[in-house]
């Protein structure tokens, strides 16, 4: 008899256990279906030599989405906006590649719009090229701008010259 119970009670130690275990399991699943994971809303552009051929003062066009991720940052290839979808905080790298056909002074700058108007804290001025036989120059630089719902964001390149944008790269990561 006594080996009987000892029996009894292994067996509803085990099965306490195994509840125990089970109702552990369901917990996590539970709080991670409400608290999902936060995925990666990343897009990468290029501008390649005949995406832009509008010389001087242009909104940039870029005919390829190398890396799109997520639902909150759209770009339609060939276009030079940009959509946001989510409220949050963005970082923007970019690199813009100018070229001038004409030996002499040579200077481009670029600048953020949202919405058609130009963020003046995102303005980069490019140094002049005087005398120069290559007459090339690339910008870069990296912004983090808070952006909202339904904002269009355009990267523009500014020059009084005859400045050609041969190739261009963003990359813009929602990190907040």
């Amino acid at each position: 008899m006594c080996c009987e119970c000892n029996k009894w009670k292994i067996i509803k130690i085990v099965s306490s256990i195994f509840l125990i275990i089970t109702i552990i399991v369901l917990l996590i699943l539970c709080i991670n279906s409400q608290n999902p994971q936060n995925s990666s809303n990343i897009l990468v552009a290029i501008a390649r030599n005949g995406d832009n051929t509008t010389v001087g003062t242009t909104s940039i066009k870029f005919g390829q989405n190398n890396i799109a991720e997520g639902t909150a940052i759209t770009h339609t290839e060939g276009s030079d906006e940009i959509q946001i979808n989510e409220e949050g905080i963005y970082q923007i790298s970019y690199q813009l590649f100018g070229v001038q056909n004409v030996t002499g002074t040579f200077n481009f700058n670029a600048i953020f719009s949202v919405n058609n108007e130009p963020l003046q804290d995102t303005f980069n001025q490019s140094p002049v090229i005087r005398n120069s036989t290559s007459n090339r120059m690339t910008l870069t630089s990296t912004v983090i701008l808070r952006l909202q719902s339904g904002d269009v964001l355009r990267l523009n390149g500014v020059s009084i010259e005859d400045i050609i944008y041969e190739n261009a790269r963003i990359d813009i990561e929602k990190i907040g």
